[in-house]
């Protein structure tokens, strides 16, 4: 009788092994490579032609140079600590608002620990990460473009990455008292677009405006080109969004179809309310729309259901063009590429309409949603907004103003600024015909 339970329980280490040891699923690692990898495309591919379109031609190669520097360096620093900033956890109130240098350079990380978000390695998550962030810092150069110098821009994003990326996102995804509280950011509309849009603002204010602007027209390059950019945008964004599901799974395929749902959505409300007011229906205006769809899903993306995606990109689309056409017309600011226009507002609609569609069945399980508590998660949702803006807002005055000092100034010489940034700083020329 002994030896036969003996054999029984000796039957079960296996199945205990099993289940106690962790094992990569290849298929959710296939897809969050692919993933990252649209990410990349996105910002080097789409970013570098949707804003190199919308720049004066003199000016083209400095502001693709601004966004492919910004990339590569993110990329660098969210490695080195940017990475152990925002997902290291520990006690006390400064991990509240950010982590610390346990896994500087990836100290302690093997390349073949699992991921504790999915059945993937955890490099890939770290790689997937540090797209995010380096998308976010490159969408600020946009507010700045044609007037800022060149080497301040280069060490702001070392510090601004460092010094604003990292704490958000750890307050919202890596432990911080926003995620605490339950505050619901499926793909970025916090992190990455509220915080980019509100730092571009910044920027383009402390710089003040260019020489030229409301004197002369100042014209896109090229709208096909930054079409071109939207469009993908759009094809990069699915890795962006439905890549944020941590897996081939039914979640990404929610995300996946409410992104494509709410930026088409978007495009028709944009380009609809431009044709009302101005008559015409331009490319620009719905290129511009599809992108400000895309920002205000990105928070929802797989917290939402079609309606849900369709109500959150026709006002994203009204939302985008008020920022643009009124808001900074009534203000006065000269924010070149309309970042916050867009990724700001936008952004902060997204967020908030968060609140209002998740689904009680698809928001995580520390969210007071989860406890039938709407109005409750709502308000998590106002406080993420609110300390982004805050926080954002300060840190990147300050990082700008040591930026500015250590590089003699942000701001390029007047002449630069008459010559174009192209041939000054670059000694090249975007469209040699």
């Amino acid at each position: 009788m002994k030896h036969k339970i003996w054999l029984f329980l000796a039957s079960l280490i296996p199945f205990f092994a099993i289940a106690e040891e962790a094992k990569i699923d290849t298929g959710d690692t296939a897809w969050m490579i692919t993933a990252t990898a649209l990410v990349v495309l996105m910002t080097v591919g789409g970013l570098t032609l949707f804003y190199g379109g919308m720049t004066r031609a003199k000016n083209i190669v400095n502001t693709v140079m601004m966004v492919f520097t910004a990339y590569a360096l993110a990329i660098i620093v969210w490695t080195l600590w940017g990475y152990s900033l925002a997902f290291s956890d520990g006690e006390g109130a400064i991990y509240a608002i950010v982590g610390d240098l346990k896994y500087f350079l990836l100290n302690g990380i093997d390349y073949k620990q699992i991921s504790g978000i999915g059945p993937f390695p955890e490099w890939v998550f770290i790689a997937f990460q540090s797209t995010f962030a380096a998308i976010t810092i490159a969408l600020v150069s946009g507010s700045v473009i044609e007037r800022m110098k060149f080497s301040t821009w280069v060490l702001f994003v070392i510090l601004w990455v460092t010094f604003v990326y990292a704490p958000i996102a750890h307050v919202v995804w890596g432990g911080g008292f926003l995620f605490d509280l339950g505050a619901l950011d499926f793909a970025g509309g916090t992190v990455v677009h509220i915080n980019a849009g509100v730092a571009g603002l910044v920027l383009a204010i402390l710089l003040g405006r260019r020489k030229d602007y409301k004197k002369a027209a100042i014209l896109p390059s090229s709208v096909v080109l930054t079409t071109l950019g939207a469009g993908l945008l759009w094809f990069g964004w699915f890795g962006f969004n439905a890549g944020s599901a941590f897996g081939a799974n039914d979640v990404a395929g929610v995300a996946l179809l409410t992104t494509n749902l709410a930026t088409a959505t978007a495009v028709v409300s944009w380009v609809l309310v431009e044709w009302i007011v101005a008559k015409k229906p331009t490319l620009l205006g719905a290129a511009s729309g599809a992108i400000a769809g895309l920002v205000a899903i990105t928070p929802a993306a797989g917290f939402v259901d079609a309606k849900g995606a369709i109500i959150i990109g026709f006002i994203a689309g009204i939302v985008g063009w008020f920022g643009v056409f009124v808001l900074k017309k009534a203000i006065g600011y000269d924010d070149s590429l309309d970042v916050f226009g867009i990724h700001g507002l936008a952004g902060i609609w997204g967020a908030l309409a968060t609140g209002f569609f998740a689904l009680q069945s698809l928001a995580w399980d520390g969210s007071p949603l989860q406890n039938g508590d709407r109005m409750g998660q709502i308000i998590v949702q106002v406080e993420s907004i609110l300390f982004t803006i805050i926080y954002t807002a300060i840190m990147t005055a300050i990082l700008y103003f040591v930026s500015s000092i250590l590089t003699a100034g942000g701001r390029v010489d007047e002449e630069t600024e008459t010559i174009g940034l192209d041939e000054a700083t670059h000694g090249e020329r975007g469209f040699n015909l």
